[in-house]
């Protein structure tokens, strides 16, 4: 009966034009990475509710299994990636110019990551020195993007990384020919990102014997 009663629904949904749509939403990969669970609660959470980076699910793939428990990570901008990143590493250090914002990410941080609210400005810019050492990762995710990344590159561990989301906006297209000349190369990760449905890119900036063994 119930086989029965499945046929139907399937035969009416197919008569609205529906059926796609439902399979789509039943049984592909945008169910399977959360991608409408972070759509309807405007959240960047994977399938189970759990934080990702509001990054592509492509770069998150790529990157998840080369963090390693020693990694230090500076963060401009910060959320649900700052909770992430903390799973998978030694210490998470963001910093914010929404002092709300601020308040409302610190109550969800695990003991190993901090959130530091800086006006915009130079202040925030150079909020990356402010613990006086050196990263394995950076991410530049939160304003001012163009003038962190060239802040931030005395901030990395000789094997560092530069991380740089939305790298497909004109606005950012200065960063590659900086970079480039600060001997770094780099790869692009296209695709979904968490609660959008638009295409995007997060961009992975790395010189040679870098941590992330690229």
């Amino acid at each position: 009966m119930i086989k029965a009663l499945k046929q139907q629904v399937w035969q009416w949904l197919n008569a609205l034009k529906l059926g796609g749509s439902v399979q789509l939403y039943l049984e592909s990969e945008l169910k399977n990475n959360g991608w409408f669970r972070s759509y309807h609660t405007k959240r960047s959470v994977n399938a189970a509710g759990n934080p990702l980076p509001w990054c592509t699910y492509p770069f998150i793939t790529f990157i998840e299994p080369r963090l390693k428990k020693h990694f230090n990570v500076f963060e401009y901008g910060s959320g649900n990636s700052t909770r992430w990143y903390s799973a998978h590493v030694q210490s998470v250090q963001a910093v914010e110019h929404d002092e709300a914002w601020v308040s409302e990410v610190a109550r969800q941080l695990p003991g190993n990551a901090d959130v530091t609210y800086r006006a915009l400005g130079e202040t925030y810019v150079s909020a990356v020195a402010m613990s006086g050492k050196k990263y394995e990762v950076i991410v530049v995710d939160g304003r001012k993007r163009v003038e962190c990344m060239r802040f931030s590159v005395d901030f990395l561990t000789p094997d560092g990384v530069l991380i740089l989301d939305n790298s497909e906006r004109e606005s950012y297209a200065e960063v590659k020919g900086f970079m480039s000349a600060f001997g770094f190369r780099w790869i692009d990760f296209y695709g979904m990102a968490p609660i959008v449905s638009h295409l995007t890119c997060t961009t992975i900036f790395y010189r040679d014997s870098n941590c992330l063994d690229i």
